[in-house]
């Protein structure tokens, strides 16, 4: 009896490394960066009677008529883009909140795409935020996605939190709160998106695949589904940029290259919640994602 109360006992002095925030990363790359108005960077694409802007805070919704989304003035071929997104709470199967970079209307059927998403949800379910990376052909008959999912170390109804995709000619990079969440490197070119793209936002009806496969659809009786944006930030080398325009780092090296507390940071975040991770899928068929193969 006395062994049990002592294992309990030092339970609670050293709780679980689950429990609370991820260790700090040590550098925070959206400091870098200034907010900018929506109205300077970004232009309405579709659904313009579902979205707001107040104070350059960005409300867009999802109703039985329609969703919305906007996308940047300029396409960019490296930079970090970030944003600072609160998702709707309550039930929200089959409604996605995107915030990526395409340049699927340039190259329609044929894309590259770097994917924040959120997939809305049942009551008492956490959200599931799907990161994910399309090369060359995406749509195009065979779908390659390269998904790894997360559920958050927070409720990401209650309050903003920044987001954002780090891309250079190197790697990709996705972060939360300046944590970094994944690192998707440049293996080969035939795996790594190369080719300008453009920052978009969207809410929109997916309930074919979002909420557990499609099990759950996106039910109009809880509408409108609101998401907010604010603090947008976007920097690095523009299509236009002169060729010597140099990429913008996602930690205190000019290379870039994370440091070892970004990576500790990054590690606990894969332990305690990645949910889903596409290499280790036995039900993909892995030679068409040579990337996981080391």
């Amino acid at each position: 009896m006395a062994a049990i109360l002592l294992i309990f006992l030092l339970m609670l002095s050293f709780p679980s490394m689950n429990a609370g925030s991820p260790p700090s990363p040590g550098y925070w790359p959206s400091s870098k960066f200034r907010p900018m108005s929506f109205h300077y960077a970004f232009k309405s694409l579709w659904g313009f009677s579902h979205q707001s802007v107040d104070q350059n805070a960005l409300t867009i919704w999802l109703d039985r008529t329609s969703g919305s989304g906007f996308k940047s003035d300029r396409p960019f071929r490296s930079g970090y883009f970030g944003a600072s997104i609160k998702v709707h709470p309550g039930y929200t199967a089959g409604v996605i909140t995107a915030f990526y970079l395409s340049n699927s209307e340039v190259h329609p059927g044929f894309h590259d795409e770097v994917d924040i998403e959120f997939l809305g949800t049942t009551f008492g379910k956490p959200y599931t935020l799907q990161t994910n990376v399309y090369i060359r052909g995406s749509g195009d008959g065979e779908i390659i996605g390269r998904e790894m999912k997360f559920h958050l170390w927070f409720d990401p109804t209650q309050d903003f939190h920044h987001y954002a995709i780090f891309w250079s000619p190197k790697e990709i990079i996705f972060l939360v709160d300046d944590v970094p969440i994944r690192r998707y490197q440049r293996k080969s070119d035939a795996t790594f998106p190369l080719r300008p793209m453009w920052l978009y936002g969207s809410i929109w009806d997916a309930s074919s695949w979002a909420t557990e496969d499609g099990k759950y659809k996106a039910d109009y009786n809880y509408q409108p589904f609101v998401a907010k944006f604010t603090g947008f930030k976007a920097g690095g080398c523009s299509a236009y940029s002169s060729p010597r325009c140099r990429p913008v780092s996602a930690s205190p090296h000019r290379s870039g290259r994370l440091t070892m507390q970004q990576y500790k940071a990054m590690k606990w975040v894969q332990r305690y919640h990645l949910v889903y991770d596409y290499c280790k899928d036995p039900k993909r068929n892995h030679a068409l994602t040579p990337e996981c193969w080391n």
